[in-house]
């Protein structure tokens, strides 16, 4: 074990990044995992814990702090009547579907290869929201019949190998096939809940050599607890930002902190 005052400086770290994570997940809709996963690995490795599967500790407790976050962000924007009911429970079956699929792929997997699919993604999610516009359609209405059931199964998947909410995929989605941002916003909140329960309730049954204190299953339970703390605050003031203010300038700055995170975990991933 870590000697205590090392303890308090990770606590006080993830303290901070799980007060960012929380206004980033109301604010911008792209989901808080995409600085909580980079944040554990670095956090557990500068504990002394790094086994071939941490990534799966890390993808498992972000996705265990966007259960709470999902549900909280999915009320407040409700109360504005933002939410698109109608496009949630249709997609939502699909989206578990491939989150499930999404734990069996990722606890099979070493650490070094979950590295590698989060920078590649991270950066592609990065340069959407860096040079993305939201006057770019793919269509009027958002799919139905089999494309849904693809197009959300992928969704669901590939959230859980990098550790989001629906946020980084689904805001896209929407505002491709002409839904509102803000609407856009409250209804991939839904769509992080779809993903992070039944996909956490798998993580629960992966066994995990040399995990950091703790953890039951992949979860962390130390981590989850202080990061939904934070965010359990954090998050009601980026949705009433949202509302507020024009985020594309915030979006632009946070590209480029995404893209910088997921180029590290690319050059972790390489051995370098």
């Amino acid at each position: 074990m870590p000697d205590p005052s090392t303890l308090i400086l990770m606590g006080l770290l993830l303290a901070a990044i799980g007060m960012v994570a929380g206004v980033i997940a109301g604010l911008l809709g792209v989901g808080g995992g995409i600085v909580l996963v980079p944040a554990f690995f670095y956090a557990f490795s500068a504990l002394g814990y790094g086994s071939d599967q941490l990534m799966q500790v890390c993808l498992a407790t972000s996705l265990a702090t966007i259960i709470v976050t999902s549900i909280k962000s999915v009320r407040t924007h409700n109360k504005r009547g933002a939410v698109d009911w109608d496009i949630l429970k249709g997609w939502a079956p699909w989206i578990a579907i491939g989150a499930l699929l999404g734990v069996v792929a990722a606890s099979g997997l070493k650490s070094v290869v979950l590295q590698g699919i989060f920078g590649c993604v991270g950066l592609i999610v990065g340069l959407y929201l860096a040079f993305g516009r939201e006057n770019w359609r793919l269509g009027e209405d958002m799919p139905k019949g089999a494309p849904r059931g693809i197009t959300g199964s992928i969704i669901g998947f590939l959230s859980v190998l990098m550790g989001i909410g629906g946020g980084s995929f689904g805001v896209p989605l929407m505002t491709l096939f002409n839904v509102p941002i803000h609407r856009a916003v409250a209804t991939a909140a839904g769509f992080g809940l779809t993903i992070a329960a039944p996909s956490v309730i798998g993580f629960l049954f992966v066994p995990i050599a040399d995990a950091p204190p703790f953890t039951l299953g992949a979860v962390n339970l130390p981590a989850f607890a202080l990061v939904v703390a934070m965010t359990m605050i954090t998050t009601t003031w980026g949705v009433k930002l949202a509302h507020a203010m024009d985020p594309k300038p915030l979006r632009r700055v946070f590209a480029i902190f995404i893209m910088v995170m997921a180029l590290n975990m690319l050059r972790k991933a390489l051995g370098y």
